[in-house]
């Protein structure tokens, strides 16, 4: 394509070519006043002179055109996935794809918006994703913006000037006008809450859209707690309820708050929230009993000191069996320790018990030591023994009640020879011990203790070894309690750094969290999470084998998956849920049955907030730009005709003009862009022909004025 203009280079400065110019008006007017003879011939001369300064030049150029470039955005949010609007968005795609490509040096760029993706719960970003788009396309190609969508976009500009580009944008909407749906919105929830207790959930049933006349609003929630059956609340539309969520145990505690269907209804994805809050304990109590005293006394206390969420009770004796000097037992101590009422009255208030060395004496008198039995056998206690040659000797706990809880008896013999703790095969699956730093399960990279218990194994698990392959740290579950042994009192000299240390923390605190029935470090344990409507099964455990595990869908179905192994303890499933709401989980174990509560639903609550179809919020700035909005859902459609019946405006492309759309037609704007390939100059007034033409007129002049 070929372009010709005309372009100056004035051979004088622009201001004295100005000047030039003033002067030589100024001077024809002096003549005309006068009547000069010749003055229309001087006026041409003068003029040729001036246009021979200008220096004018005719331009040539060889242009290549671009084309234009439109944008199509379509919203593929999950509110799209909604009643027909899958099939409207696909019947809009194909009709536009049909027009658009009949318009000559158009290009066409598709964009999908708002997807969802793992991880992302921003609602609809159309503009955000139209933004990336516009970063490769010169903003002098772009002739328009088609946006397919609901209307329901949560970040629309709130000005014209920061969309960065000046062209039309065109909103063509799916769904129908009118629509109706019902919602629960969370007010309040907790995040966590203290186990045994319940924290209230606040929430408010809402409506959008045009509600159909004589819809009820009263309304039956229905509630579902784990382990309860399910529970029917009333509740009135746009009124706020409270509902009380317990606390039964650690870790996830799910509530899950339904509202029935409405008759014309768009959805009842969004009729259905759940409550997820993490149960915790209330500040763990321990009572550390402490026998003679040694250097390894400090390692418990400064340990189970050091941890916030423990109220430790520490009682010690500090005077040894064999040392009579006739004090009356009640003269031991400066404040008489409450015995009766810590081993009696307020046993069960404890979540764990230690003992640390302590050899039995009539201090603590038979019937306590009955009591702490009952207590982890009945009650669901923890009792930990942490055992020197005190658990050897004829004054070794094992001579009490606490014997039937107890998972191995002394032979009478106490090892003194170094060793190294050594995982047993259970021992590097079991949560306490695993991964544990240093672990070669052959040649541990840890310090060295002296002083090992033998033991004879009567019950339990045995997660480490000592001297000769010897049981040196034994755990049980004993009836609804939980007990450890470690036959040794030598776990000091890792904290001391001694031959290297050793990981005495990390092994220390498991130790007490497994006893307290932390989640987290059972070794039979089922566990499940949800992503989206991704479900994501795990089974920890010490066996070889695992059983299926059967699914309890929120609708009462039922199936079943199989876990495949990942890691020795360690087996995972994952399943697509077909429909939202909460899933339950059973599986066998060597302890019982096992359990797990999982919530698949939509992943960004506040795409589905709002769902009805709607022209209000991006209106505005589609006015703004000269652009139209089109709801696309046939008119003519009829019962049974099919659901991806549209229509679509005629598309017509416009050069000048300020409003780009009408009731039947929206326009594009024609950039008319270009690219030069090549320009040529020719000079028009200059040289031989400028000079020849300035003595013809200067000519005509003289003689004009010499008649």
């Amino acid at each position: 394509m070929t372009n010709l203009s005309l372009d100056f280079a004035p051979i004088l400065p622009l201001p004295l070519l100005i000047a030039a110019a003033a002067a030589i008006v100024v001077l024809l007017i002096i003549m005309g006043i006068r009547r000069t003879r010749g003055t229309a011939f001087r006026a041409l001369a003068l003029l040729a002179v001036l246009a021979a300064l200008a220096n004018p030049a005719l331009r040539e150029e060889q242009r290549e055109s671009l084309g234009n470039i439109a944008i199509v955005v379509m919203d593929e949010s999950t509110s799209q996935t909604l009643a027909e609007r899958p099939e409207q968005a696909k019947a809009i795609r194909a009709d536009l794809e049909t027009k658009l490509g009949r318009i000559p040096n158009l290009d066409v760029k598709w964009v999908t918006s708002s997807r969802p993706r793992e991880n992302e719960k921003a609602g609809t970003t159309i503009f955000k994703d139209l933004n990336n788009a516009l970063a490769d396309i010169p903003p002098d190609r772009l002739a328009g913006v088609i946006i397919v969508s609901d209307g329901q976009i949560h970040d629309v500009p709130k000005k014209v000037g920061q969309l960065g580009f000046q062209a039309p944008v065109h909103t063509l909407l799916t769904g129908r006008k009118g629509e109706f749906d019902r919602r629960i919105e969370i007010v309040k929830a907790p995040r966590y809450g203290l186990v045994g207790q319940s924290r209230d959930v606040e929430i408010i049933l809402r409506e959008t859209g045009k509600v159909p006349a004589g819809t009820p609003r009263a309304v039956s929630l229905n509630i579902r707690r784990e382990g309860v059956p399910d529970e029917q609340v009333p509740a009135i539309i746009g009124e706020r309820l409270i509902i009380s969520m317990k606390f039964p145990h650690a870790g996830s505690n799910i509530l899950e708050i339904e509202l029935p269907q409405t008759e014309n209804e768009l959805t009842t994805a969004n009729n259905r929230v759940v409550v997820i809050a993490e149960g915790v304990r209330e500040n763990l109590r321990v009572l550390l009993v402490s026998g003679k005293p040694h250097a390894g006394e400090r390692t418990w206390r400064n340990l189970l000191k050091s941890d916030a969420a423990v109220d430790l009770v520490h009682f010690t004796i500090l005077r040894p069996p064999q040392k009579q000097d006739g004090t009356p037992i009640n003269e031991l101590s400066l404040i008489a320790f409450p015995t009766r009422e810590l081993f009696s009255q307020k046993i069960e208030d404890f979540d764990l018990i230690i003992f640390d060395r302590y050899q039995y004496r009539r201090i603590l008198r038979q019937h306590y030591f009955d009591n702490i039995a009952r207590y982890v056998r009945d009650h669901g206690g923890a009792l930990l023994i942490a055992a020197g040659d005190d658990y050897a000797g004829r004054s070794s706990i094992v001579n009490t009640p606490l014997y039937p809880v107890l998972p191995a008896i002394p032979t009478g013999t106490v090892i003194e020879q170094p060793f190294k703790a050594k995982l047993t095969d259970l021992g590097t699956r079991h949560p306490v011990t695993e991964d544990l730093p240093g672990s070669d399960k052959k040649d541990p990279t840890w310090g060295r203790w002296f002083r090992q218990v033998d033991v004879m194994q009567e019950r339990g698990q045995t997660l480490m070894n000592g001297v000769q392959e010897k049981p040196l740290l034994i755990l049980e579950r004993r009836g609804e309690g939980r007990v450890a042994l470690l036959t040794s009192d030598q776990a000091w000299l890792w904290a001391r750094r001694y031959d290297g240390g050793g990981p005495h923390s990390q092994l220390l605190r498991r130790l007490s969290h497994w006893l307290m029935k932390e989640p987290d470090l059972e070794e039979e344990r089922l566990k499940a999470t949800a992503s989206g409507l991704k479900l994501t099964i795990e089974r920890r455990t010490l066996e070889d084998q695992v059983p299926d595990v059967e699914i309890s869908a929120p609708g009462g179905k039922t199936e079943r998956a199989v876990l495949t192994k990942v890691r020795d303890g360690l087996w995972r499933a994952t399943i697509s849920a077909s429909q939202a709401g909460v899933y339950k989980f059973e599986t066998n174990s060597s302890i019982g049955k096992l359990t797990a509560i999982a919530h698949a639903g939509i992943a960004d609550p506040r795409e589905m907030s709002e769902v009805h179809a709607t022209d209000e919020k991006i209106t505005p700035l589609v006015e703004q730009t000269g652009g139209g909005m089109f709801w696309t859902h046939a008119s003519s459609i009829i019962p049974g005709s099919s659901a991806g019946s549209v229509e679509i405006p005629r598309i017509t492309m416009l050069t000048a003009a300020r409003v780009f759309s009408g009731s039947t037609w929206m326009g594009l704007k024609d950039r008319n862009a270009y690219v030069t390939r090549g320009i040529k100059l020719t000079p028009v007034f200059s040289g031989i022909a400028a000079l020849l033409a300035l003595l013809f007129l200067v000519t005509l002049a003289w003689w004009r004025e010499g008649r």
